[in-house]
C-alpha cells in the first residue's frame, strides 16, 4: 500500500521564507547589492578559499580509496537489489542533473578568460599560455567537481536505502552521527542550510544560462536582446519543467534527460565535422596530457606569490559552485542509484561526468579558441565589449548552416535548465516533504513551487547583475556546507564499519531493520 506523502511544513517555511526576504531585499536595493556581493566575495574567497583546495584533494583520495576497498562493492540497496535504471539513462540523468546549461555558457568561451589572464603567470598570447587556455576548463569541469558531488550522493544512497532512512534529504547522509538524525534540531539545520545552498547552486547555473537563451533566440528571431526577454526564457523553461514534473521520474526527467543528451551529441558532431577536425584531436590529447601530468599542482596551486586573483577568480568559484550544488546531484543521484555498488557508483559519477563536460571543451571551446586565433572571429573583444552571452551567438554565426545550428544549440540549452529545474525542484520538494518511502515522488505542488522559488532568485540575479553577483551566490552558498561534508563522510564511514565488520557475516545486504536517526 503506498504511503501518504506528508509536507515537513517547518522546513518548507523556513527555506521559502529565507530566499524570499533575500531576493526581496536585493530587488528593493539593486545598487547597495551590486556592491556588497562582490565585497563578500573577495573576503569570503581570500579567507577560506585555500580550504576549498584542500579539501578538494582530501577528497579525491579518500573517494579513490573508497571504491577500491572492501567496501566498494557494497551494493545500495542490498546485495540482490536490481539496478532500477540502464547504464545509459543513468549515466544521462546524473550527467544532465550535474552539469545543467552552464556547461553550455561556459565552454565556449571560459578559454577566452584564460587567454587573456593565463594561469601560472605566464604571459598571454605565447604557446603554452594558449594551451593551457585550451587546457584548463577541462581540469575546472573534470574529477575533481564530480567529486564533490560523489560525497553525498554516496552518504545519502547508503542511509537511504541501505539503512531504511525514508527521507530523502541531506540530513540522511549525516544520520550516521548522533544528533544529526531528520527531525532532531542539528538535523533541521542542515536541512534548511541545504535548501537556501541548492537555490543558490541552482540560481548560479540558471543565472549563467539565462542570458545566453535569451541571446540565442534574439539573434534567431531578430529581436533586441533584453531583460523582459530574459524573464520570458525562464518562464519558457519553467513550462518545459512542469511539464517533464508532471510525468514524474521515469517518464519525465528521464526522457527529457536522454533527448538532450542526444540533442547535445548531435551539435558536437556537426562542430567536430564542420571544424578543424584534427585541431580537436590535438588540443583534446595535448590538454587531457597537461591536465594529468599537473593534476597534483592544478589541485593545490593557491597562488601565494602573484597577483592574477586567477585561482580566487576560477578554480576557488569553481569549486564553491560544486560544493553548493553537490548536495543537490547527491540527493538526486542516490534516489536513481539503487542497484549500483558504491565502486559503480564513484567511477561512473567521475568517470561519465568528466569526459562529458570535457567533450564540451575540446569540440565547443577548442573551436571558439581557433576562431581568435586565425582571425575569423575576435571572440575576446566580443567578450570584452558585450559580455559572454553575445560572445557564444559571435561562435555561432561562425558555424556552417549558422541558424539551425544556433537553433539545435538553444534548444538543447532549454532542456538542460528544464532538466536543472527538474532534479533541483524534486529534491527541494523531498527535503520538504516529511517522509518518502523509497520509490515514491514528493508531491507535484511542492515541486512546481520549489520551481518557481528557483526561477526568482536567477532573476533577481540578473536584475542586480553582473559576473561577479552570481558568482557570489555559489560561493556564500557553499560556505556552510563544506562542515555538512565533513559530518557526511564520518557518518558514511560510520555505517559501513558497522555494517561491514573485518570478520563475519556481511551484513550489508539487508537493510537496517529500523529507520536510524
Amino acid at each position: 500500500m503506498t504511503q501518504r506523502v506528508r509536507t515537513d511544513w517547518i522546513a518548507f517555511s523556513v527555506s521559502a521564507g529565507i530566499v524570499g526576504l533575500v531576493c526581496l531585499g536585493l530587488v528593493l536595493d539593486p545598487d547597495a547589492g551590486a556592491v556588497l556581493l562582490p565585497q563578500i566575495y573577495g573576503f569570503v574567497a581570500e579567507t577560506i578559499g585555500p580550504l576549498y583546495l584542500i579539501l578538494g584533494m582530501i577528497l579525491i583520495v579518500f573517494l579513490v580509496w573508497l571504491a577500491l576497498s572492501r567496501f566498494g562493492t557494497v551494493r545500495l540497496g542490498g546485495a540482490d537489489a536490481p539496478e532500477e535504471f540502464n547504464t545509459l539513462g543513468w549515466a544521462s540523468m546524473l550527467f544532465c542533473a550535474g552539469i545543467g546549461a552552464g556547461l553550455m555558457y561556459w565552454a565556449g568561451i571560459e578559454w577566452a578568460y584564460y587567454f587573456q589572464t593565463p594561469p601560472f603567470g605566464l604571459p598571454p598570447g605565447t604557446p603554452e599560455a594558449i594551451e593551457w587556455a585550451s587546457a584548463y576548463g577541462l581540469f575546472h569541469w573534470g574529477p575533481s567537481a564530480w567529486a564533490f558531488y560523489c560525497l553525498p550522493t554516496l552518504a545519502i544512497g547508503y542511509a537511504y536505502h541501505n539503512r531504511g532512512i525514508p527521507y530523502l534529504r541531506l540530513s540522511t547522509g549525516c544520520a550516521g552521527t548522533p544528533g544529526f538524525g531528520a527531525h532532531q534540531p542539528l538535523g533541521r539545520l542542515v536541512d534548511t542550510i541545504f535548501m537556501v545552498s541548492l537555490l543558490g547552486g541552482a540560481g548560479t547555473s540558471l543565472g549563467f544560462s539565462t542570458p545566453m537563451i535569451a541571446a540565442l533566440a534574439a539573434r534567431i528571431l531578430g529581436v533586441q536582446a533584453s531583460f523582459g526577454l530574459e524573464v520570458a526564457t525562464l518562464v519558457v523553461t519553467m513550462v518545459l519543467f512542469a511539464l517533464s514534473a508532471a510525468a514524474g521520474l521515469r517518464k519525465g526527467i528521464q526522457r527529457l534527460s536522454d533527448l538532450n543528451v542526444g540533442l547535445i551529441f548531435a551539435f558536437l558532431a556537426l562542430v567536430f565535422i564542420a571544424g578543424p577536425t584534427g585541431l580537436f584531436i590535438e588540443a583534446g590529447v595535448t590538454g587531457y596530457g597537461l591536465v594529468a601530468q599537473n593534476f597534483i599542482r592544478l589541485n593545490s596551486w593557491a597562488e601565494p606569490f602573484g597577483d592574477t586573483g586567477f585561482v580566487i577568480d576560477w578554480t576557488i568559484f569553481y569549486w564553491a559552485w560544486w560544493i553548493a550544488y553537490g548536495p543537490v546531484v547527491g540527493l538526486f543521484v542516490a534516489r536513481i542509484s539503487r542497484g549500483r555498488t558504491i565502486r559503480q557508483v564513484i567511477f561512473g559519477m567521475i568517470g561519465y561526468g568528466s569526459l562529458g563536460a570535457g567533450l564540451f571543451f575540446v569540440i565547443l571551446g577548442n573551436y571558439g579558441l581557433n576562431l581568435q586565433l586565425t582571425g575569423a572571429v575576435d571572440v575576446v573583444e566580443r567578450l570584452n565589449s558585450d559580455g559572454g552571452a553575445q560572445a557564444i551567438v559571435a561562435i555561432m554565426d561562425a558555424l556552417p548552416l549558422d541558424v539551425w545550428a544556433m537553433g539545435l544549440f538553444a534548444v538543447a540549452a532549454v532542456v538542460f535548465s528544464a532538466t536543472t529545474y527538474d532534479s533541483a525542484s524534486y529534491i527541494l520538494a523531498s527535503s520538504a516533504t516529511r517522509s518518502l518511502p523509497s520509490g515514491q515522488d514528493p508531491a507535484l505542488w511542492q515541486r512546481l513551487f520549489w520551481a518557481a522559488m528557483l526561477g526568482a532568485l536567477p532573476i533577481t540575479l540578473l536584475f542586480v547583475g553582473g559576473l561577479r553577483v552570481v558568482q557570489t551566490a555559489a560561493l556564500i552558498a557553499s560556505a556552510p556546507v563544506v562542515l555538512i561534508g565533513l559530518v557526511m563522510a564520518r557518518s558514511l564511514m560510520a555505517q559501513l564499519i558497522e555494517d561491514q565488520p573485518p570478520q563475519g557475516k556481511d551484513r550489508s545486504g539487508d537493510p537496517h531493520p529500523q529507520p536510524l536517526e
